[in-house]
């Protein structure tokens, strides 16, 4: 595990979900506060979020409340480099668009779209800033990687994963029904490069007997070709911030 100081990078790692609302940003706070008892810096991180809510820093600044609760978690302030992206819904087909915690403008989806990679630059160096100021650096993606239709411009989800080398474990939502379709089929829509940094799954909000999944995981593993990482128990929280009230 590198120092975090000097020119050492962080390692890092990637929490992905099946869809949107399966419990990603509980999961990476989760392993926030793990890292963080074990005795690391870390920080979390996320490209590009959306939310209608945001957080307002101490500079006056702008970023999504998930991360202001991961930061916690980490022990650390909230800095809007762990969410250099912030996307506040305007209409049904428009956002405003905030880089770095400051206001850039109202762009439609084609727009944003269009655009979006030009601010690759800001997001890495956003990241690149937090790797060398810590240890361990939790990046959250955005909805699913396996949305075929918005793959070739992605920066939040499998696009990032590749840009910082990052192992990533995708969760899917047991209470919301068909968990085994949600993993499978999203790995298998992946390239066979984002297939390479899948290194588990994990079955979020489960309610009743795990002995009762066994032999479905034992067969997901087998047709995902990766470890099933953990069955989380349904929960019901009351956290501040990005999440819902169950997760």
């Amino acid at each position: 595990m590198s120092s975090g100081k000097g020119t050492e990078m962080a390692k890092n790692i990637m929490i992905q979900g099946t869809m949107s609302n399966v419990g990603k940003s509980l999961l990476a706070a989760g392993l926030c506060r793990i890292f963080r008892q074990d005795g690391y810096k870390v920080a979390p991180f996320k490209s590009q979020n959306m939310a209608l809510n945001s957080f307002i820093t101490k500079d006056g600044s702008e970023m999504g409340r998930a991360q202001v609760v991961q930061a916690e978690a980490a022990g650390i302030d909230p800095d809007v480099r762990m969410n250099p992206i912030l996307l506040k819904p305007t209409t049904d087909v428009g956002s405003q668009v905030i880089v770095l915690g400051q206001v850039m403008g109202n762009m439609n989806a084609v727009e944003y779209y269009k655009h979006k990679r030009e601010l690759v630059p800001y997001v890495m160096k956003a990241y690149n800033e937090l790797a060398a100021e810590n240890d361990i650096i939790v990046i959250e993606g955005a909805g699913s990687p396996a949305e075929i239709n918005l793959k070739q411009e992605d920066i939040v989800n499998m696009g990032f994963a590749k840009m910082v080398n990052a192992p990533v474990l995708l969760a899917g939502d047991i209470d919301r029904g068909g968990v085994f379709a949600q993993l499978y089929g999203t790995v298998e829509l992946l390239e066979p490069d984002e297939k390479k940094l899948i290194k588990g799954t994990i079955v979020n909000k489960f309610r009743g007997d795990k002995a009762i999944l066994e032999p479905g995981l034992k067969l997901l593993e087998e047709l995902c070709g990766v470890p099933v990482a953990g069955v989380i128990p349904y929960l019901h929280l009351d956290i501040s911030g990005g999440f819902r009230s169950d997760s």
